[in-house]
């Protein structure tokens, strides 16, 4: 087989391979024919409320909203990236968290009601994302699996190994 036509067979590979990766919104992990759970407060990735939310950190720890909420079971195995804030479960010697629930808004799971379980995933992530970095919201990207897990702080109706986590990066208007 010629040169040129491997060359050609790997370039249309590729694309094809790099679309799997669905990008994954919070409501889109609520069934539609579930009941209407109230939220504490609305996704955030403007920094600048912030302030806003470090105020409710002298409040004492909150009762979760709803820890048995109902998943979407379509979403168990779909190759995801979603955006969020990490909560650190587990964190290494050397500062790296490598167990952690991630939550649409900032400050969920310590001090606000932690939002229902089906807005929260329980990510294990062995390279582990320095602890200094976790005020601001990261994208996770990995297999997604509709599966209820609990910890100390609250139940999680997915969980997720992820293969990558990184700093968002909020859309150009």
């Amino acid at each position: 087989m010629p040169r040129y036509l491997l060359v050609l067979l790997f370039l249309s590979i590729t694309p094809s391979w790099a679309a799997d990766v669905r990008e994954l919104t919070w409501s889109e992990m609520i069934p539609p024919d579930a009941p209407v759970q109230e939220t504490s407060d609305a996704p955030i990735h403007d920094l600048s409320k912030l302030a806003d939310i470090l105020s409710a950190e002298s409040a004492p720890a909150a009762t979760q909203q709803s820890p048995a909420a109902p998943v979407v079971p379509s979403l168990d195995g779909q190759l995801v990236k979603l955006p969020g804030y990490i909560v650190p479960l587990d964190v290494t010697d050397d500062g790296k968290v490598t167990e952690f629930l991630l939550v649409p808004y900032f400050g969920a799971c310590i001090h606000v009601p932690p939002p229902p379980s089906n807005q929260i995933v329980l990510v294990k992530f062995p390279k582990g994302v320095e602890l200094d970095a976790l005020y601001e919201p990261f994208w996770i990207q990995g297999p997604l699996k509709a599966e209820n897990s609990s910890s100390e702080l609250a139940d999680a109706g997915y969980l997720m190994d992820a293969d990558d986590v990184y700093a968002y990066q909020q859309p150009a208007e």
